[in-house]
């Protein structure tokens, strides 16, 4: 069942010159995770703000489960279309409990149902010992939880959440990654997540709108964006892509680290370059080798290498993080390439 559905919209705020979202369409599955995600500026809360009422497109549909919430001047507004919303600051009242916090949005209940309610949620969050707490007396991964089970308590038809772990320090970002993942799981929820961190959507989403000054870039799960990627800009936003020359012959891509497989379709003698992943490449320390170990940064559990190709060429190589190659070293070149990702010459900005 399609929950959201996004038909070419577009959005151009007044006095703007260019268009904040332009022809955008995707569509959110029931139980579906869908980050949208992107730089600042591509358009990521713009879209997010359209699904819940806050803006109106200028052109296109957004559709709630099939209902078109916007049509003809006529939409839908915020608070009846059935959305929850976790924000970047929670936005948790002060004055009020846990329990209180998370009951706001239930005031249709009757007493003995709302506080069932609450309880529910609050077991399922893992707050319980701290249903009586204020906000200012919880972390900062416990006031989120509260945030997010306000928003699940009046059983939304999608959560929406905008940038909710931009907050949080690093060990705590990722604890509340996996804990936010699995109640949105365990709770059959849909949701849709405001992101400009690439690691963020791929651990949580299902699908990914990818975004870039108002345009979908590429939509899809998180592995066909990370290995198949559709545009150089994707290439490089979901992780370290090196490009380096090939010319098309018949089967094969000539370049400088080898020959690889043409499935392209680009004609034999077609300029391109080639997308080069570090965990495309190993080393092979020699001292006959051509490529020239220039610096290593250590990762934790890897160690990052970046390499000079014969030809000048930068290129980045991913080794465990027990591999110490020194400085220097002469190298060659093993790929571990499954598939080959090819662009045009001109579509790549030296």
């Amino acid at each position: 069942m399609t929950v959201i559905e996004l038909d070419k919209v577009s959005l151009t705020y007044p006095n703007s010159a260019t268009s904040a979202v332009s022809d955008i369409s995707f569509q959110i599955k029931k139980g579906e995770v869908l980050a949208l995600l992107g730089p600042s500026g591509s358009g990521k809360t713009t879209l997010l703000r359209l699904i819940a009422g806050f803006e109106h497109p200028d052109e296109g549909l957004v559709l709630l489960e099939g209902r078109n919430v916007c049509q003809s001047g006529d939409c839908v507004p915020p608070e009846k279309r059935g959305i929850g919303m976790v924000f970047q600051d929670y936005a948790l009242f002060p004055h009020l409990s846990v329990s209180q916090n998370i009951a706001f949005g239930l005031k249709k209940m009757s007493r003995s149902d709302r506080l069932k309610k609450v309880n529910e949620i609050i077991e399922m969050v893992g707050l319980t010992p701290f249903r009586e707490r204020y906000p200012h007396e919880l972390s900062g991964g416990q006031q989120q939880r509260v945030a997010l089970a306000r928003a699940l308590a009046p059983d939304p038809i999608v959560v929406l959440l905008d940038e909710p772990f931009s907050n949080l320090d690093p060990d705590m970002r990722t604890e509340m990654r996996r804990e936010v993942s699995a109640i949105l799981k365990n709770t059959g929820s849909t949701a849709v997540l405001v992101t400009h961190d690439h690691e963020e959507a791929f651990c949580m989403a299902d699908q990914i709108v990818l975004l870039n000054q108002g345009r979908l870039e590429q939509y899809g799960s998180p592995e066909a964006i990370y290995h198949t990627p559709l545009t150089p800009f994707v290439a490089d936003f979901v992780g370290q892509a090196d490009f380096i020359p090939g010319l098309v012959q018949g089967k094969v891509i000539e370049t400088v680290i080898g020959d690889l497989q043409n499935k392209t379709g680009f004609a034999s003698g077609t300029e391109v370059m080639v997308m080069i992943r570090p965990d495309d490449i190993d080393l092979l320390p020699r001292e006959t080798g051509k490529t020239t170990i220039l610096a290593r940064q250590f990762r934790g559990s890897e160690n990052l290498y970046t390499l000079q190709l014969p030809t000048g060429e930068i290129v980045h190589s991913s080794q465990h993080s027990l591999t110490v190659i020194p400085e220097q070293t002469k190298v060659n070149i093993r790929l571990k390439m499954t598939h080959t990702v090819v662009f045009e010459k001109s579509e790549v900005k030296s």
